[in-house]
């Protein structure tokens, strides 16, 4: 993924009342900072595998388990890797965390202080 050298990139859910924090220290890493709700602004299942590439996790790290979504519709189920993709782009709103990219590394900020291993 190509990205600006001085631009963060932080991928939230508007759904989450917990990116907030998150946000401000992004902001505090640099002052360009490209907010990307995933439930506003869909990300595609290519741009999902680039994320989740540099995050070396799998799609299902990213989720909310204990969602009712998670537990009604996916759990359970035997889901290979392309589901897995699809699961992202149909329920961005599952996400548990934000995502920050910034000068080619990327973070899962499961703690709104996991954002500063990015600089």
């Amino acid at each position: 993924m190509r990205v600006h050298p001085s631009e963060l990139y932080f991928y939230h859910s508007s759904a989450q009342s917990n990116d907030k924090q998150t946000k401000a220290y992004a902001k505090s890493l640099t002052k360009f900072v490209n907010e990307i709700d995933v439930i506003n602004e869909p990300i595609t299942a290519t741009k999902w595998n680039e994320i989740l590439g540099m995050l070396e996790l799998r799609p299902k790290d990213l989720l909310n388990r204990s969602h009712p979504d998670y537990q009604n519709q996916i759990a359970g189920k035997d889901w290979d890797d392309e589901g897995w993709i699809n699961i992202l782009v149909k329920f961005p709103h599952l996400i548990s965390s934000p995502i920050a990219i910034y000068k080619n590394k990327a973070v899962f900020c499961k703690t709104p202080t996991d954002i500063l291993k990015l600089d």
